[in-house]
């Protein structure tokens, strides 16, 4: 993508609830590092209801946006087209407009191997490919439709999900068939990490809590627990595998290579990750101070 003749460049983050999001601290700190003082990156409230009229006032000052919940597959029928990865997840993170196209992209699942490669998950000793399973994916939403391409991309060929609700899991299950992955769904329990050598959590805040002393007494356990939660962190997963001695990797690092992997496709430069995750870490740190302020002035904790 061209500079634009350094006409405002707008993108943004859309979804309901969007305050929360890191990745306007993400997106922006890549535009300074970059020299692209003329683009702006915003957090903009919206719902499924209103996603279509927003995307047609979308100008040419546009370059793209991200989606999170609740707009990775409401924006399917949207969309100009989609490279095939969104098709086979059945949900899409980004959209890019270009030549007056609006362009659906994924970078979720290839945002968690960047995650796991950065630790050494699912590369050799002499740094070719080796499959890092057995593995367990922990719910059936659209990030473990990611996380099942993930661990697709990285060798695996069957992977156990477990779920809170067998009956809700027609969209994994249709994803798993177009990846040509074999998902092996198990009621959420302890009984789902017998063996796994890598779990990968897909739960939202709090819902995989109840596992983490299954996971602390399991022998052996696994050796990569991926907790796609980062706030608040660590959640009683990710210090139960600390604890055990497991590599832990958090939804930060989900958040940090799936926006780099944006920004790259919205300016059309390398992203400048170590820039993106010092900002990331400090909004972090800043609003966990700001949370204790509030709490030790008999606010909201």
């Amino acid at each position: 993508m061209s500079d634009r003749d350094r006409r405002r460049v707008r993108a943004a983050v859309l979804g309901s609830p969007v305050g929360h999001s890191l990745s306007p601290a993400l997106h922006g700190a890549a535009y300074a590092a970059l020299g692209l003082g003329w683009w702006r990156y915003e957090a903009i409230e919206c719902d499924e209801a209103g996603l279509a009229a927003f995307l047609d006032s979308c100008g040419p000052d546009w370059a793209g946006l991200s989606l999170t919940m609740p707009l990775k597959r409401a924006v399917l029928p949207l969309l100009d087209r989609a490279e095939p990865l969104v098709t086979e997840i059945g949900g899409a993170n980004t959209v890019l407009f270009a030549a007056g196209q609006r362009l659906g992209y994924n970078t979720d699942a290839p945002g968690m191997v960047r995650a796991l490669a950065e630790r050494d998950v699912g590369t050799g000793a002499s740094g070719g490919p080796r499959r890092p399973g057995p593995a367990v994916i922990l719910g059936a939403g659209a990030t473990a439709c990611a996380a099942l391409a993930a661990l697709r991309g990285l060798g695996e060929r069957a992977v156990t999900v477990a779920v809170r609700d067998l009956g809700r899991t027609a969209g994994l299950r249709e994803a798993a068939a177009r990846m040509g992955v074999e998902a092996r769904l198990r009621p959420l329990g302890a009984e789902c990490l017998a063996g796994a050598r890598v779990v990968v959590s897909a739960l939202p805040a709090g819902a995989a809590d109840g596992l983490a002393a299954a996971l602390a007494a399991a022998r052996p356990g696994p050796e990569v627990v991926f907790d796609v939660v980062y706030h608040p962190w660590p959640t009683a997963l990710a210090a139960a595998a600390a604890a055990a001695g497991a590599i832990v990797i958090g939804g930060f690092d989900l958040l940090l290579h799936q926006a780099a992997l944006q920004v790259e496709l919205m300016t059309g430069r390398p992203a400048p990750v170590d820039e993106m995750r010092r900002a990331g870490l400090a909004e972090l740190s800043r609003r966990e101070k700001a949370a204790c302020a509030g709490g030790a002035a008999g606010g909201p904790a």
